[in-house]
């Protein structure tokens, strides 16, 4: 994934920077992962999983 983009995408749901974990970006104040296949973040809320304290 580009790290231009990573620089635009914000948490969809309160707007928080998104931080790059893996296959996924990370919402540390919603606690929610939103994954990334191929190259693509899907950026809905009913594709996001929640993660744990430790996690995020």
């Amino acid at each position: 994934m580009d790290s231009r983009l990573l620089d635009i995408l914000v948490c969809p749901v309160c707007k928080s920077a998104l931080e790059k974990t893996g296959d996924e970006l990370i919402c540390k104040p919603c606690r929610l992962a939103y994954p990334i296949r191929d190259d693509i973040p899907f950026m809905l809320e009913s594709e996001a999983r929640p993660v744990k304290t430790e996690d995020a």
